[in-house]
């Protein structure tokens, strides 16, 4: 049971014009442990009950029931409950061992739809170190949403259309080769890309070149059409190989280029609607009663946007899926974006678009400069990942020389490591990237972590893996209080991930649990034969086994040996 939700049951029945959820809101967890392992505050509770907090405390000390708490005091305006550890602790314990794949599940999403637009890198162009946050943070997400049981929906929303394959057609005629481009494809068209952008800018005829190309293109031209398969098939390939070493899945790989046929459509709502009004022109949206710009849908030319393009998106995905939520993992610069699309949705009349939620990120920085592909300064998440490895299998060979499966263990470290220091950071913080600093097995990182959850399987090796489902797994020990505590509290900080779509809670939480456990394997000897052994074990393996689970959810794998 979470630790919190005995303190809520106890006031709870003393306070029964309260509901569950208020009382729950308002209980804290003073950082000094000797101030209990809870405290309610009950100057929430003067204006209703018209009495002093001090006063209004002491009442409530002397109706609650404190079978199952150590004691309960009251200082000052607080309520401080204090557990009674050993009986708490065991059942902790015993509800991890019991059933650990599904230990801080709950049925918060009730199975509901959640659509996950996420990743979606651009064809022809390299997967950068700018991709691996929507991937990592997407994924986490997916992750997380269903251990509290909603159904997500991961969607890869490639950039496989747009003004971009004009340029790129362009400078393929102009300065490429077939052989070149099959040789080393994405490298070959990223330098294309770039070429084309110095160029242009002196010789601006190279531009009105891209937009015939892409005009051939949305007219089907056959060989506009030939090309962008083979750019687009010859990325996908690439990407995939990249998403298999992340261990992310998709269940869609519908792009920009997916919505071509379903635009129109979206045009004729709008019109049906007398939402469009003409300016200079082009045709728009006006959103002033909601404080943003207009929402451009057609250029003058006729040509659509992206938030055209995204408004037939939102509108399949909600038919397709019936959805409950709908996240769009994008940069925190596309705030203004999902702005005005959920506000055109409103404007539409559809009520589902206040289940839309933009999750924005802050940028991954090197030496403090933004990565960009059009500048040319990009660090390949690819060569990232062999990087980390590389590094990974170094330091596996300093400190184990003979584990077997090393290249394996070195993988699922290198790659654990780069997703774990991205979902560590809260998402809307910008960070600094030194590989160095990632891949280390000491300090704040993902390696720290598996190595802590690898000593814990070593333990158990150690004492002949034995079964503990049914032991008595009460500890008189006062050093294993925290990491019980710790253990106890691990459903509530699932749901507190999921709520504020936040994976940087379940990383954060994983290391102070992996810094307890250490804290407590240095002060105890957990092996000594006395009567308490087997349940110094259990707490051994509910480390290890909500480590996995919490490694897991962030999508982070946890090797047997390190």
């Amino acid at each position: 049971m979470e630790t919190k939700t005995q303190v809520v049951d106890a006031l709870a029945t003393v306070l029964p014009d309260i509901q569950k959820v208020d009382i729950e809101s308002k209980i804290e967890r003073p950082k000094d442990t000797t101030k209990g392992d809870y405290a309610f505050p009950a100057f929430f509770l003067a204006k209703q009950l018209h009495q002093a907090p001090q006063q209004i405390a002491q009442d409530l000390l002397a109706k609650i029931d404190q079978t199952g708490f150590e004691k309960i005091e009251v200082v000052g305006p607080y309520l401080n409950f204090f557990l009674d550890k050993v009986t708490v602790g065991a059942s902790i314990l015993d509800e991890i061992i019991s059933d650990p794949a599904n230990y801080g599940s709950s049925n918060v999403g009730e199975g509901g739809n959640v659509t996950i637009d996420m990743s979606s890198p651009n064809i022809a162009k390299p997967m950068s170190m700018g991709h691996l946050r929507s991937t990592v943070i997407g994924n986490a997400l997916a992750n997380i949403l269903k251990k509290v049981n909603y159904n997500p929906i991961k969607i890869n929303h490639l950039g496989d259309w747009g003004t971009q394959f004009g340029k790129l057609m362009t400078a393929y005629k102009m300065w490429g080769s077939e052989a070149e481009v099959k040789a080393d494809p994405i490298n070959t068209l990223q330098k294309y890309y770039v070429r084309f952008h110095q160029e242009a800018e002196t010789n601006p005829e190279l531009d009105e070149d891209a937009r015939a190309w892409f005009k051939k293109l949305e007219d089907g031209d056959p060989e506009a059409m030939h090309l962008w398969e083979w750019f687009r098939e010859e990325s996908l390939q690439l990407f995939m190989k990249i998403y298999d070493l992340l261990d992310v899945h998709f269940n869609s790989f519908n792009g920009e280029a997916f919505y071509n046929d379903k635009m129109d459509e979206v045009i004729e709502l709008l019109e049906s609607k007398h939402l469009l009004q003409e300016s200079k022109g082009a045709e728009i949206v006006d959103l002033e009663k909601y404080n943003l710009n207009p929402a451009l849908i057609k250029k003058s030319d006729g040509a659509t946007l992206y938030i055209t393009r995204d408004l037939a998106a939102a509108i399949y995905r909600q038919r397709t899926y019936n959805f409950v939520q709908s996240l769009y993992v994008v940069g925190n610069e596309q705030q203004n974006h999902f702005k005005q699309l959920k506000a055109v949705l409103k404007e539409m009349g559809y009520d589902w678009s206040d289940n839309i939620h933009h999750i924005p990120f802050g940028l991954i920085t090197e030496g403090g400069r933004k990565l960009s592909t059009r500048k040319g300064h990009i660090i390949l998440l690819e060569e990232v990942l062999d990087d980390a490895m590389q590094l990974a299998k170094k330091q596996i060979a300093e400190k184990n020389p003979t584990l077997a499966n090393a290249d394996k263990v070195a993988e699922q470290v290198g790659v654990g490591a780069v997703v774990f220091h991205d979902l560590k950071n809260e998402r809307l913080n910008s960070f600094d990237f030194d590989l160095e600093e990632v891949v280390r097995f000491e300090g704040e990182t993902g390696p720290y972590v598996q190595y802590a959850r690898a000593r814990s399987l070593s333990i158990l090796r150690k004492a002949g893996n034995p079964d503990l489902t049914n032991v008595d797994k009460k500890i008189s020990d006062p050093n294993a209080w925290e990491v019980i505590k710790a253990l106890g509290n691990y459903g509530d900080i699932v749901q507190k991930a999921a709520k504020d779509y936040e994976p940087s809670v379940i990383s954060k939480y994983t290391l102070q649990l992996a810094k307890d456990f250490n804290q407590y394997y240095a002060h105890s000897k957990i092996l000594v034969e006395d009567n308490e052994k087997l349940a110094r074990l259990a707490l051994v393996k509910a480390v290890s086994d909500v480590l996995e689970s919490g490694l897991a959810l962030l999508g982070v794998q946890a090797p047997n040996e390190m």
